[in-house]
């Protein structure tokens, strides 16, 4: 109830002082402050629960004051009902049109000046409403009503409306988010001492002085110098004090209006003389808020941009790998201290990218590398470039030294850019001997464990012999079911080592990507398994080969996945049903081919999908299938090492799907579908 007397009692205070400018012979007053009052109030109030007291108590002011200055209690209460309709209008549109600075101290200040015209928008929308109430009541109550009287009750309740609304605005803003008052420099609070002495010598001599000349239009230089110069809320207060000062010289007879006889006609042009000073000064001070806001924005975001550019620039800079960007026409854009290291400190002779013999640059056989195969050339041409080893060797160098490079399209920013291509070196030198030399590992793991496998493989062999040539015997018996234990267990070391040196080449081996062609590839895999099943006289699987595109891969590590993905699908199968297969392939954006197989076997039990491409994981341990655990960590590292991903999931129809990547060839054609059984396409 307290926010509400103290708007009642503002309310009142500014109804009286509007009553007591009523103009000669007629109910209208000169000025109206009440229709700024009102607006804040009711825009302050608009979230109290008992906020239906506050139109309650306007009607009741309203009415008394009215009635008490003069005016007919008919004509009192159709001025009640102007007033509330001008306060609702005006909540509507500036609701919908200033949602920031909705009520009295609103999430945002006045601060824009697009800001100020959406709110002359919803004053004269408001002032509009009331003025088809105010004065027609007025002609119905005094028989008469005059163009410049409605011109008058529309002005008044504008420039009130403005100036209190915006007052009362960067007051409440202020108050609700804690205003903290702050000592201006000595020159500063002169300028304002030296403004409102001005301000007010001017308007002292412009209107109280009676020199005959019409001085109203200098005046607005005082009011042009403070929108430019000092505070936007100390603007609209003085705005604010210099309206009340013309306004109340007008009325005094006084001033450059006060020559004007009719009283409507001076009460118009002194209204708009004050709106037009409202308007000015805050436009100019809103426009200034307002580009200052865009300057410090515009200077955050470039101290921010330029602080990036640093921290990126250092980054780069401190990278152990080396890092180019090379524009289409072969211009170095930039290139980190590592990539001029990686290449043994050599560089071109312009800013453009030199040839490939000046830096040394060989394919790791030590064939020198073509101009049109270095790295760049080949993004530029479309064709991303993904951990190609090269060997570098120049006088920085003299021992070489190999650097896997990988290379990617850069795309044009804007018309006016050409794109580029970015290209990044890593020394692999460490990599490659500590390869060759598991490489050799795994040579001596082969010699000196399958040489003692087959020489147990041959005692075994030689001592079933021994053994069936023996007479029948309990022993003897006994004696081959241990030798059979013992052949099964030899089996399957052999197995493991011969897994465990495919998984290490799969690993580590070095990789020649050439183009393959993946139709003749998987033909030959699928034959060869037909032809194992014949010789062990089992019905042969039936493979149906759908489109395939030619992929770019070394041929050997190919074959290797291949064999696996394809002798799992075969090897899992229910018994007495026969294996049927289906491999296709799909090609995705980026040069990249999709490839799938799909069989009719047993299935990957639930939560295992992505476990069986770990080391040593069998997810039909207990179901009678031999194997090491190793085949599918082995065709998830083949298909790691060509920079793709591979992934196991159910079949819809029952069995297994199981989906990798490749990245394309040169240029990747799609294949007409067959259907292979056994050996041998069935159509």
């Amino acid at each position: 109830m307290i926010p509400t007397a103290a708007w009642a009692l503002l309310y009142l205070a500014a109804t009286l002082a509007g009553r007591l400018t009523i103009l000669d012979s007629t109910s209208l007053s000169l000025v109206w402050p009440a229709a700024g009052v009102s607006v804040l109030w009711f825009s302050a109030q608009r979230r109290r629960r008992l906020r239906w007291i506050d139109p309650i108590a306007l009607t009741v002011i309203t009415v008394v004051v009215n009635t008490a200055t003069g005016a007919p209690l008919a004509l009192a209460c159709c001025f009640v009902v102007a007033n509330l309709v001008q306060v609702y209008v005006f909540l509507a549109v500036f609701r919908r049109l200033c949602p920031h600075l909705w009520g009295a101290g609103g999430h945002e200040q006045l601060s824009r000046a697009v800001d100020l015209w959406r709110l002359l928008v919803v004053a004269g929308g408001a002032a509009a409403a009331s003025t088809m109430i105010g004065p027609t009541a007025v002609w119905f109550g005094t028989g008469h009503l005059a163009w410049s009287e409605v011109a008058v009750w529309f002005t008044r309740n504008v420039v009130s409306i403005l100036l209190i609304g915006v007052a009362g605005m960067r007051l409440g803003y202020h108050l609700t988010t804690g205003w903290r008052l702050r000592l201006a420099p000595p020159l500063r609070v002169a300028e304002y001492v030296a403004l409102v002495v001005c301000s007010v010598t001017a308007y002292v001599v412009g209107f109280a002085l009676n020199h005959g000349l019409p001085l109203a239009f200098p005046l607005l230089a005082v009011t042009v110098w403070s929108a430019l110069r000092l505070h936007t809320t100390f603007v609209v207060f003085h705005d604010l004090c210099l309206g009340a000062l013309a306004i109340l010289f007008t009325l005094n007879g006084d001033g450059p209006f006060a020559g004007i006889t009719a009283h409507p006609t001076r009460a118009l042009v002194a209204q708009a003389f004050v709106g037009m000073v409202a308007i000015v000064g805050l436009s100019i001070a809103l426009g200034r808020d307002e580009r200052a806001a865009l300057l410090e924005q515009l200077t955050a975001a470039g101290k921010a941009a330029a602080a990036q550019a640093h921290l990126l620039t250092t980054i780069v800079d401190s990278m152990s790998d080396g890092l180019a960007v090379v524009r289409p026409d072969g211009r170095w854009i930039m290139r980190n201290p590592a990539a001029v290291a990686l290449l043994g400190g050599v560089t071109s002779e312009s800013d453009h990218v030199a040839a490939s013999d000046r830096y040394g640059l060989f394919h790791p056989d030590g064939t020198p590398l073509p101009p049109e195969e270095m790295a760049h050339h080949q993004a530029l041409a479309g064709h991303a470039v993904r951990n190609r080893e090269m060997l570098v060797r120049n006088p920085g160098i003299p021992d070489g030294r190999v650097v896997s490079v990988s290379a990617t399209a850069l795309p044009a920013d804007g018309p006016d850019d050409e794109g580029g291509a970015v290209v990044v070196f890593h020394d692999v030198t460490a990599e490659r001997r500590h390869r060759d030399e598991l490489s050799s590992f795994a040579g001596v793991v082969a010699h000196d464990l399958l040489n003692p496998l087959t020489t147990i493989d041959g005692w075994a062999e030689a001592l079933d012999d021994a053994l069936r040539s023996m007479p029948d015997h309990p022993a003897v018996h006994e004696a081959e079911d241990s030798l059979s234990r013992i052949n099964r267990a030899s089996a399957r070391m052999r197995h493991l080592i011969n897994d465990l040196l495919a998984y290490a080449t799969a690993r580590d081996a070095t990789i020649a990507p050439v183009d393959v062609v993946l139709r003749d590839l998987v033909v030959d895999v699928t034959t060869a398994r037909g032809d194992l099943a014949a010789a062990a006289g089992t019905p042969p699987p039936q493979f149906t080969i759908g489109h395939l595109f030619d992929v770019r891969a070394d041929p050997v590590l190919l074959r290797q996945l291949f064999d696996n993905l394809i002798g799992n699908a075969v090897k899992y199968t229910a018994p007495g049903v026969i294996p049927r297969i289906t491999i296709s392939s799909a090609y995705d954006a980026g040069g990249i081919v999709r490839v799938e197989i799909v069989d009719n076997g047993i299935g990957i039990p639930p939560g295992h999908h992505d476990a069986i491409f770990t080391n040593f994981h069998r997810a039909h341990r207990s179901s009678g299938y031999t194997g090491t655990g190793l085949g599918l960590a082995i065709c998830k590292r083949i298909v790691e090492r060509h920079g793709g991903t591979i992934m196991a999931t159910d079949d819809e129809a029952g069995g297994s799907r199981f989906a990798f990547t490749l990245p394309s060839a040169t240029v990747a054609t799609p294949l007409s579908a067959a259907r292979l059984g056994g050996s041998a396409f069935v159509s």
